[in-house]
């Protein structure tokens, strides 16, 4: 199976980039209810994963909690305590599906390293369950 199957594009993925303040990505992460995202340089690339706890920490232990001082600075600020490892379009199955274990999205890239959309745990999930269960409800996963 081709894993661009499961694909969300980039177009419809909220992500954070790099130039980004501290303030654009809390703001945008909280809008979107997200508790991690892609973070991308502005020509596309891929450059790794902001969460929620990365920036709790950052701001407590980098600004001492002070939001103004932290709003001017850029993202790249933060340091991250893990980023997501992206597949591409040629990988297999068993490589998403094991990265997707740990990561509840993976990133896809093409050839370049150029960000090209998620692929979701969740749909994974969905996949397997609607294959391994056919004629049953359809699985309502929230979110």
């Amino acid at each position: 199976m081709n894993i661009l199957f499961f694909i969300t594009p980039k177009s419809e993925v909220a992500c954070v980039y790099e130039d980004d303040s501290l303030r654009q990505a809390l703001e945008r992460m909280e809008y979107h209810q997200y508790a991690s995202v892609p973070m991308l340089r502005r020509d596309g690339k891929y450059v790794g994963t902001l969460t929620e706890g990365d920036l709790l920490w950052g701001i407590k232990n980098q600004y001492n909690l002070n939001l103004r001082e932290a709003e001017s600075m850029p993202v790249t600020t933060i340091s991250r305590r893990m980023d997501y490892l992206p597949v591409n379009g040629k990988s297999d199955m068993e490589g998403l599906v094991d990265k997707a274990l740990n990561q509840n999205f993976v990133p896809v890239v093409d050839d370049r390293g150029y960000f090209i959309g998620i692929i979701t745990r969740k749909d994974i999930i969905r996949y397997f369950y609607e294959k391994k269960m056919p004629g049953h409800m359809p699985l309502q996963l929230q979110g």
